[in-house]
């Protein structure tokens, strides 16, 4: 599966965008200026994520990848 039908998939699921998570993590503190900071676990974002989407954990993994600044 490509990285592109991960986050289609998650935006069906969710209603949420690539651009959404991005906001949604600024706001929990995990990134700033679209990075993620210094200190911040993958395992954080995707336990969040997993907790408030109910996304699988290789979804999660891609927006966590995405997060990173992952393209494609």
């Amino acid at each position: 599966m490509s990285f592109q039908v991960y986050l289609d998939n998650i935006q069906t699921k969710t209603g949420k965008s690539p651009t959404d998570f991005n906001n949604l993590a600024e706001k929990k503190g995990f990134t700033e200026k679209g990075k993620i900071k210094t200190g911040v676990k993958a395992s954080q974002i995707t336990d969040w994520l997993k907790e408030e989407f109910s996304l699988g954990h290789g979804h999660a993994m891609a927006i966590y990848a995405l997060l990173k600044g992952k393209k494609e």
